[in-house]
């Protein structure tokens, strides 16, 4: 709620004022991936219509390179979180924030003596930050190390949020992103400032839905009969693009890929969702 920061649930409410109110922060300070699920059950919980995820710094900045979150264990621990979400929210818009670039952090202030005391004293981010002013081979391969797990878990956040069709991920930007020292906290040398926040909240919103728009997607089908049943066909447009269609024929929601091969007097719904989350009636054929 500080307006220096201007955060998206600030943004949200000038665009659409009755959601007053209607704000739940879930975060905790040095939460990992594995607490994401916990998180997005109070979000379902909450009945949120609008979910960011901005989660892995803490499963990149441990206190050592190996007792960083295991790439396999990370995506596992967010697709339980994305089922959680699409299951229990199933219309609501889910935006991931790409991971910054923690070598970015070390670049900037490993030069500042008040930085590299806080970050020895209180052992922060010790995977990245330990022996920062080090040119020693080990130290450095140790770094490119750590980066390279930033770089796999964002890539891990890109493609779970690509199977979910209410999901909109930053395309990078917050990784791409080049803070400078003023960015960051000089409490902790660590956490984002007022500023940092500030620009994040920006990128955030920059990257992600236009909560101007609000044109649902238009759907149709094209149908041919087929052994035992028929074929049917789906597609979408939009007036800005479409994100993908879903459908089901009993059960959860899925994404459309192919044409759908339907027994005899099976009962197919679908509906098209654009990229800024808006959704169409739903339809249905037999």
């Amino acid at each position: 709620t500080n307006a220096s920061v201007d955060s998206i649930y600030s943004r949200l409410l000038a665009v659409h004022p009755p959601i007053s109110g209607n704000r739940f922060n879930e975060a905790v300070s040095g939460a990992q991936m594995t607490d994401l699920n916990g998180q997005a059950q109070n979000a379902v919980a909450a009945g949120a219509e609008a979910v960011t995820v901005f989660m892995g710094a803490n499963d990149v900045c441990t206190s050592s390179e190996a007792s960083m979150t295991p790439v396999a264990t990370f995506q596992a621990q967010f697709e339980t979180a994305m089922a959680t979400l699409s299951s229990g929210l199933p219309d609501a818009r889910i935006a991931v924030i790409s991971i910054p670039d923690i070598h970015n952090l070390w670049a900037i202030l490993k030069d500042d003596a008040s930085a590299r005391f806080i970050w020895a004293f209180a052992g922060i981010c010790q995977s990245m930050l330990a022996n920062p002013l080090s040119t020693d081979p080990a130290d450095v391969q140790r770094r490119a190390n750590v980066r390279q797990r930033n770089i796999d878990f964002n890539d891990v956040l890109n493609s779970v949020c690509a199977e979910y069709v209410h999901c909109r991920f930053d395309d990078y930007l917050g990784f791409n992103t080049a803070f400078t020292p003023a960015d960051v906290s000089t409490i902790d040398y660590f956490h984002p400032s007022i500023a940092g926040q500030a620009l994040i909240a920006q990128l955030a919103w920059d990257n992600s839905f236009d909560w101007t728009d609000a044109t649902a997607p238009v759907s149709d089908s094209t149908g041919g009969a087929a052994v035992g049943g028929a074929t049917v066909t789906l597609s979408a447009t939009d007036n800005d693009a479409v994100s993908d269609i879903e459908y089901h024929t009993g059960g959860a929601w899925a994404k459309y890929g192919a044409p759908l091969g339907l027994a005899t007097g099976t009962v197919v719904t679908w509906r098209a969702v654009d990229v800024n989350g808006n959704v169409e009636a739903t339809h249905t054929c037999r």
